[in-house]
């Protein structure tokens, strides 16, 4: 196990895993996830000769959780990663790391505070430059004003998702990590009507594909029982003050070298169906990216596929000089 640390950023403490010397190269996890999800990449990148460390985002696992959904903005995520990297390696720019809604932390890490991150790697998510309208406005149009469920609408309202997650956690974590995972079949994550909830039509895998094993659900299940699932929801529950504090950095462009990996199956990657080339679709944005899509991976990209991630991110690490 690495070593953990309790940093203060001022607002909130936050929960980081640390091995290794060297550069500081720091990762952040998405939803519905912790630290755990880079055990495997911690130790490849510690032995590559780097400072490898992994937080709780705010909100998860060990770290602290406010209780107002403000609380849960991009631009205060932001602020932790900095002070996090700060606290690390005092003075010298981090290169960051970032999967699912940790790879816009990440992106906008990059982008607005470009001084303190010189280099950027993101997973599952591209970037597409700052929004011209919140993504409450894009999901609603496609999805909720056709009578189409969209997940993320399901979590706007405060109370009824926490609800469904909460009521039976190991169930909740194992529907919801099979219906994205490269190994579901076509159909697994259902479609179905507005006004539906996320486990509806959703399927418990017997048995689990083997990159999740019995014992790293256990820990996620035990992490998300202590810390409820107000804080990880929360961050969809932002778009429109994420838009707001974006606006300022309209023209701006991430200009510092760049690493995409993505997977064929995952639909992040591949923008719900909308996006048909997500390296291409970045590359106005981020002109220095280099990107990958593995094929047949699902959205957890580091868990389903840590051999070919771990020698992608080492090898690009070793390159940035």
């Amino acid at each position: 196990m690495p070593e953990f640390r309790m940093i203060d950023t001022g607002p909130v403490r936050i929960r980081t895993a640390v091995e290794g010397a060297g550069p500081l190269v720091l990762m952040v996890h998405g939803f519905p996830e912790s630290w755990y999800s880079w055990r495997h990449q911690l130790g490849p990148v510690a032995a590559a000769g780097f400072t490898a460390a992994a937080i709780d985002v705010r909100g998860y696992g060990g770290s602290d959780k406010p209780t107002d959904v403000a609380d849960y903005a991009m631009e205060h995520l932001v602020a932790d990663i900095d002070a996090v990297a700060e606290a690390l390696q005092p003075g010298a720019p981090a290169i960051l790391v970032g999967h699912d809604w940790g790879a816009p932390q990440v992106w906008n890490a990059a982008l607005t505070r470009p001084d303190r991150f010189r280099a950027v790697a993101a997973m599952s998510v591209p970037h597409t430059g700052v929004p011209s309208r919140p993504f409450t406005e894009v999901f609603r149009q496609a999805f909720t004003s056709k009578e189409r469920f969209f997940y993320q609408e399901w979590f706007q309202e405060v109370g009824p998702a926490e609800a469904e997650a909460e009521r039976d956690v190991r169930d909740f974590l194992r529907k919801f990590y099979y219906a994205i995972s490269g190994d579901a079949p076509p159909g697994t994550w259902p479609t179905k009507a507005a006004g539906a909830s996320l486990l509806e039509g959703m399927v418990d895998p017997d048995p689990f594909p083997a990159w999740l094993t019995a014992e790293d659900l256990d820990y996620y299940v035990a992490e998300f029982e202590a810390s409820g699932f107000f804080g990880p929801i929360s961050r969809y529950r932002n778009h429109e003050r994420d838009f707001a504090w974006l606006q300022s950095f309209r023209d701006r462009r991430i200009e510092q070298p760049a690493l995409f990996i993505g997977g064929t199956k995952d639909p992040a990657t591949m923008g719900f169906g909308a996006i048909t080339d997500p390296i291409g679709i970045m590359r106005p944005h981020v002109p220095r990216v280099e990107g990958h899509l593995l094929d047949g991976c699902g959205h957890w990209t580091q868990q389903e596929r840590p051999e070919e991630v771990n020698r992608l991110l080492v090898d690009w690490l070793g390159r940035l000089g």
